[in-house]
């Protein structure tokens, strides 16, 4: 298993909540108060902590509609501040992903912050997402991370992505696919649904285990309710929508729903 950027920080089954930033400067909704983005942000973080997630990510998910394969220079700066108020208030494991695949920048905002991993879509191979083709970013990401001397930091890769059509893959399998981001030295592998919410297929999860033996994380549809029948499947559990008020990604973190989840997870 490629756990050399990760044995230090990497907790067996450990459960990751998402900070699903609200819109940053430059974005369609951005409201105008940059300090309120931050304290909302660093509010979601101490409370998830508190409440006993084993790790975090930070996502610009209110950023719609993303732009493809970037990010722009006000959005690095609003990710990095965020990131490090909220490295600054907790000392669990801390990722990130920037929208929509935005390699080279999350590779800056995470070494600039401190932060232990980085989430990335279109690692290897090409997608047609909303924003239309993502190509393969692993060879620029990984120069980045050697040129500003962030190897500790770990690249967690999604495959067959949510939101996105992989057509033009077809003729490759998602197990050929983990495959393949293990040779282009991705330190994860990421499965997720066809969309945020929905749940991970459990053959797609027993095709990654069969043809990697990089850790396998579930980026979607995890609930206190299914969690039994994905628990021996990965190594790692994303949480975002059912941590949420009635399990939708854009309200509120509702403490009940995360405890009842840790339960479940127990």
């Amino acid at each position: 298993m490629n756990t050399n950027k990760i044995s230090n920080w990497f907790k067996p089954k450990m459960i990751i909540g998402c900070i699903h930033v609200r819109p940053l400067p430059g974005s369609p909704s951005y409201k105008g108060n940059i300090k309120k983005v931050i304290e909302k942000a660093v509010t979601e973080a101490k409370l998830l902590t508190q409440l006993g997630v084993d790790g975090l990510i930070i996502e610009n998910m209110h950023d719609t509609p993303y732009i493809k394969g970037k990010a722009d220079a006000e959005t690095v700066a609003g990710m990095s501040v965020v990131s490090f108020a909220v490295r600054n208030v907790v000392e669990v494991p801390l990722g990130i992903q920037i929208l929509s695949g935005a390699g080279i920048e999350s590779v800056g905002v995470a070494v600039a912050s401190g932060l232990q991993f980085i989430r990335i879509e279109g690692f290897a191979f090409a997608h047609v997402a909303d924003e239309g083709i993502i190509d393969s970013c692993a060879a620029r990401m990984l120069r980045k991370r050697t040129e500003l001397k962030g190897q500790d930091m770990s690249i967690w890769a999604d495959i067959k992505k949510k939101h996105s059509s992989h057509a033009i893959t077809a003729d490759i399998s998602i197990g050929e696919m983990a495959e393949a981001c293990e040779f282009m030295r991705a330190d994860g592998i990421v499965v997720t649904g066809r969309s945020t919410g929905k749940e991970t297929s459990i053959d797609d999860l027993n095709a990654v285990k069969k043809d990697t033996e990089l850790p396998v994380i579930i980026g979607s549809g995890l609930t206190a309710e299914n969690f039994h029948i994905y628990k021996d499947k990965a190594d790692a559990f994303i949480v975002g929508s059912y941590f949420k008020k009635d399990g939708h990604w854009d309200n509120e973190i509702d403490g009940s729903r995360v405890n009842k989840f840790l339960e479940a997870a127990k």
